[in-house]
């Protein structure tokens, strides 16, 4: 299986790309950290029919799609790379508010207008979207966060209704908090954080069954759930009272 993972340099692309290291797959890990992409080339090669780096900044989007077409057809991308602005309740300068829509948005789409072609053409695939549990409630802390990721989880809703005659896969993960370069920023204590190996073993495995929406933990999850079931006014209340 030929294999795109994007933000492959550290965190859960770093560890996917460990999951999907066997002799029969293919892997290009896309990330702009050289040297940490190619340290992982250098431990995975042994174990991996191919290792291919492409070092690329997901928000430069000519030269993104230029690297990305040099693949060709692949059977399935993992569009993991992200970023968070960090948690404020301050109004998020432009400049950043913009970068982050660039790198948790609209670089999927920059890499899905090459690859969709091809497959539709060999009428097959998987798209794998990272999304995130916070995309389901928004604090005033991740508010710029949050957006990006509903934003991701509609688009991705969008893709698979409009290429499912076309037994494209569109598999939609929303984790809760794990152990990765993004929550080590936090300062704030995190429910349910899960280690960086429990938490990408949960992706896989529900990579491997398809899931079209999978959030976890599930615990976490249905707490959102019974939040968003509330009442306008009672939700108002009880996020106010965070302040």
């Amino acid at each position: 299986m030929k294999i795109l993972i994007t933000g492959a340099s550290s965190g859960l692309g770093e560890e996917l790309a460990r999951s999907y290291a066997n002799e029969d797959n293919e892997l290009f890990l896309l990330a702009r950290r050289e040297t940490r992409l190619l340290n992982l080339q250098k431990e995975l090669e042994p174990h991996t029919k191919k290792v291919k780096i492409i070092v690329a900044d997901v928000t430069k989007f000519d030269e993104l799609q230029k690297k990305i077409k040099t693949i060709g057809a692949v059977d399935m991308v993992i569009l993991n790379a992200g970023i968070s602005v960090g948690h404020s309740k301050d109004i998020t300068p432009i400049d950043e508010f913009k970068n982050l829509y660039d790198v948790n948005v609209i670089s999927n789409h920059a890499i899905l207008e090459v690859l969709l072609p091809h497959f539709v053409a060999q009428k097959s695939g998987k798209i794998v979207f990272i999304s995130s549990l916070a995309s389901l409630f928004s604090m005033p802390s991740s508010k710029v966060y949050s957006s990006s990721k509903r934003a991701l989880n509609a688009y991705a809703e969008g893709i698979r209704y409009k290429y499912k005659n076309d037994n494209i896969k569109v598999i939609n993960i929303l984790p809760g908090f794990i152990k990765s370069e993004l929550t080590d920023k936090n300062n704030f204590y995190m429910p349910f954080l899960l280690s960086t190996k429990d938490g990408v073993k949960r992706i896989y495995d529900a990579i491997e069954k398809e899931r079209r929406f999978y959030p976890f933990p599930l615990r976490f999850y249905l707490i959102i759930l019974f939040l968003n079931s509330l009442p306008q006014f009672l939700r108002d209340i009880i996020v106010n009272s965070k302040k």
